[in-house]
C-alpha cells in the first residue's frame, strides 16, 4: 500500500473514532432526557426536572466536544481525500449540507434555549425544547448514515460525462433501503451508550450514597432503555443488517465471519483467530450449521467463502475486521446478559440494594463504546477496499498530491489536540458528575462550556 494513502487512512480513522465517542453520547442521551422533562410533566416531581437539567449539561459538554472534533472531518475531505471529493460531491454533497443547515443548527438552537430559557419558557415549552433537541439530534445521525450507507451501497446515481456521480433520485438516495436498516441499528447502539453511562452514574451515586433519589432514577431510566434497545440491537436490527450485507455484500460477510470455503451448512464461530495465510480459523468453538440457518433461515444453504471471490476484492485487512465484528457482536451478547437480570432485580424492586449488580452496571461503563467503535470498524473494513462499494477503489480516492510526511505531520498534530481536549472534557464531565443534580442555582450557569 502507498505510504500516503495508509497515512491518509490512518488520519481519518483516528479523527473518526475520536469524533465519534462524543455524538453517540448526545444522540443517547437525548430521548431519556425527554423522558425525563415527560414524567416531570406528569408527575410534578422536581426530581425530574432536576435529572433532565443535569444530563443536559452532560449533553451540552458533549455536544461541544463533537462540534469541535467534527468540522476537521470535513476539511479532510478536500485535503486528504480531494479526488473522492471531486467525483462524488455530487451525491454526498447534499446529505452532508443537510446535516449542517437543517439538523445541526436545530439541535444547537433548542439546545441553548433548554439550557437557558427554562425561566422564560412554559413548562410545555421547555419540554418542546427538549424534544427538539432529540428531533435535531437524531436527524443528524440520519443525514450522516444517508451518506455512509451510499458508500456501502450505492443507489439512485448516475455518472456525468467527466465521470462524477450524480444525484437522480433524491428521495432515493434518503430512502436507500441500506441506509434505513443502518439508521436504526446505529441508534439502537447510540441509546446503549446513553442507558449504559446513565445507570453506571446512578449506580455510582447508590454505592456512594449520594444524589439518592436521582440515582434510583437514573439506574431505573438506564436499565429499562438498555434492556429494550440491547435487544433491538441484536434484532431485529442487526439480524435484518447482517442478512443485507450478505445479500450486497457476501465477501464482507466472509471476512467478519472467516469464512475462507464456501459451505453448505455453514457454522457460526464464537471464539478463534483467523490465519490468513493458511485459510483456517485456528482454535475455533462453532455452532454447527447456525451461520447459514441466520443468514439464509436454513440450516442446509451455502455459505460463499472468500475462495468464491478474487483476492484482489477481499477485505484489506481480515484478522482486524473478524475481531472487530466478534467484538461487536459479542458485547450486544452480553448488555443483554447484563440487562436482564438487572431488570428482573428492578421488577422485584431489589436492585437499589443489590451491591453486585450497581457495580456490575457501573463497570461497563465503556463497553457500550467499545462496541460501538468496533462496530463502525466492521462497517468500514468490510466495505474495503472500496471507497464506493463495487465503483470507486480506495487506492482511487486520495489526494496524491498530500505526502505521507505532511500527512504524518497533521496526523501528530491532531492528536496531540485531541489528547488535550479528552482531559478537558473528561475534568468538565467529573465536575458535573461529583457535584450532582440538584442545583437549581448553579444550573443557571453550567454554560461555561456551553455559551
Amino acid at each position: 500500500m502507498d505510504s500516503a494513502l495508509l497515512i491518509h487512512r490512518l488520519q481519518f480513522a483516528f479523527t473518526v473514532t475520536f469524533h465519534y465517542l462524543f455524538p453517540q453520547l448526545t444522540m443517547g442521551l437525548a430521548p431519556l432526557i425527554v423522558v425525563f422533562k415527560t414524567m416531570f410533566l406528569r408527575t410534578g416531581n422536581e426530581t425530574y426536572n432536576q435529572a433532565a437539567r443535569f444530563w443536559a449539561k452532560v449533553f451540552g459538554i458533549n455536544f461541544i466536544m463533537g462540534v469541535v472534533t467534527g468540522i476537521p472531518m470535513e476539511f479532510q475531505f478536500g485535503t486528504n481525500w480531494s479526488q473522492f471529493s471531486r467525483v462524488t460531491g455530487g451525491v454526498i454533497g447534499q446529505p452532508l449540507v443537510m446535516e449542517g443547515v437543517f439538523s445541526f443548527f436545530l439541535e444547537s438552537a433548542f439546545l441553548g434555549m433548554f439550557l437557558y430559557g427554562e425561566k422564560r419558557l412554559s413548562p410545555r415549552g421547555h419540554w418542546w425544547s427538549a424534544m427538539l433537541v432529540f428531533l435535531g439530534s437524531w436527524l443528524s445521525g440520519f443525514f450522516i448514515i444517508v451518506t455512509d450507507a451510499w458508500m456501502q451501497h450505492p443507489v439512485a446515481f448516475e455518472r456525468a460525462a467527466d465521470g462524477s456521480f450524480q444525484v437522480t433520485s433524491f428521495w432515493g438516495l434518503l430512502l436507500n433501503p441500506w441506509a434505513l436498516l443502518q439508521y436504526a441499528h446505529n441508534m439502537s447502539g447510540a441509546v446503549i451508550t446513553g442507558a449504559f453511562v446513565m445507570a453506571a452514574v446512578g449506580a455510582w451515586y447508590l454505592l456512594e450514597g449520594k444524589f439518592v433519589e436521582h440515582g434510583r432514577q437514573f439506574v431505573r431510566i438506564g436499565v429499562i432503555a438498555g434492556l429494550i434497545f440491547s435487544v433491538l440491537q441484536i434484532f431485529p436490527t442487526g439480524d435484518l443488517h447482517g442478512k443485507m450485507m450478505a445479500k450486497y455484500q457476501p465477501v464482507s460477510t466472509a471476512g467478519m465471519e472467516g469464512l475462507f470455503e464456501s459451505e453448505s451448512g455453514a457454522p457460526m464461530v464464537i471464539i478463534g483467530q483467523p490465519d490468513e495465510e493458511r485459510r483456517r480459523i485456528d482454535n475455533p468453538i462453532v455452532v454447527n450449521k447456525a451461520l447459514s440457518f441466520l443468514i439464509y433461515g436454513t440450516t442446509t444453504a451455502e455459505v460463499r467463502g472468500l475462495n468464491h471471490f478474487p483476492k484482489s476484492d477481499w477485505p484489506t485487512n481480515i484478522p482486524l475486521l473478524y475481531y472487530s465484528y466478534h467484538i461487536m457482536a459479542g458485547l450486544g451478547t452480553i448488555f443483554v446478559a447484563v440487562m436482564l437480570p438487572a431488570a428482573f432485580l428492578l421488577w422485584r424492586n431489589r436492585l437499589y440494594g443489590a451491591r453486585i449488580m450497581l457495580w456490575i452496571l457501573m463497570l461497563c461503563l465503556p463497553l457500550p463504546y467499545i462496541a460501538n467503535t468496533a462496530g463502525w470498524l466492521t462497517a468500514e473494513l468490510g466495505r474495503q477496499p472500496w471507497l464506493v462499494y463495487g465503483l470507486m477503489r480506495t487506492t482511487e480516492g486520495y489526494s496524491k498530491y498530500v505526502s505521507a510526511g505532511n500527512g504524518l505531520f497533521s496526523l501528530l498534530g491532531f492528536m496531540g489536540m485531541y489528547a488535550m481536549l479528552a482531559i478537558l472534557f473528561l475534568f468538565l464531565v467529573s465536575r458535573e458528575l461529583t457535584h450532582g443534580p440538584g442545583d437549581p442555582a448553579r444550573d443557571e450557569t453550567i454554560g461555561t462550556i456551553t455559551a
